[in-house]
């Protein structure tokens, strides 16, 4: 897998069904380039850090939640879909409780509607710029409020934009 920064270029493993940018997650970061990482949210949730490891949604290298608990990549494989934003029943409830349980979701609408509208690599690219630092070029996910590697502040446009509801959401 290519380094994790600005450049990366569009891979359909790395783009959700459900419309999460992969490379914005916690686990996909651990698994490639920050195995601490990976290690603290493996005792945190009490998983083995292999249950975790991620190469993104469309790969044969899934975590335990991808691989056991999501209903989005099935589904969309019986309704004959690449992405959820494609389904006639968009949005359709599964998916309103998903993107309603955690902050690195609050955009999927915005995400599903860009793929529909303009391309999955056009997304792509929009994402990575989003979740790049302004500063050193590093992906971060929702979670890292200042840069992984700079420690720029905020991490990403992501974390500038939801800072609040995540924060929240950590109970911070």
């Amino acid at each position: 897998m290519e380094k994790l920064d600005r450049n990366l270029k569009p891979d359909k493993n790395l783009a959700a069904v459900c419309g999460l940018y992969c490379p914005g997650c916690s686990l996909l970061i651990g698994t490639h380039e920050e195995p601490a990482r990976l290690e603290s949210m493996a005792l945190r949730m009490g998983r083995t850090v292999d249950e975790l490891r991620c190469n993104g949604c469309r790969s044969d290298r899934r975590c335990f939640y991808c691989t056991s608990m999501c209903q989005m990549k099935t589904c969309a494989a019986e309704k004959g879909v690449e992405f959820c934003g494609e389904c006639a029943d968009f949005p359709c409830p599964t998916l309103k409780t998903f993107q309603a349980e955690r902050p690195h979701r609050i955009e999927l609408w915005q995400s599903l509607n860009q793929i529909r509208d303009e391309g999955w690599e056009a997304w792509f690219a929009a994402m990575t710029a989003h979740y790049a630092c302004d500063q050193c070029g590093a992906l971060n996910s929702a979670y890292d409020m200042r840069c992984r590697k700079c420690h720029g502040d905020p991490s990403c446009a992501y974390v500038g934009l939801h800072k609040d509801e995540v924060l929240r959401h950590l109970g911070k």
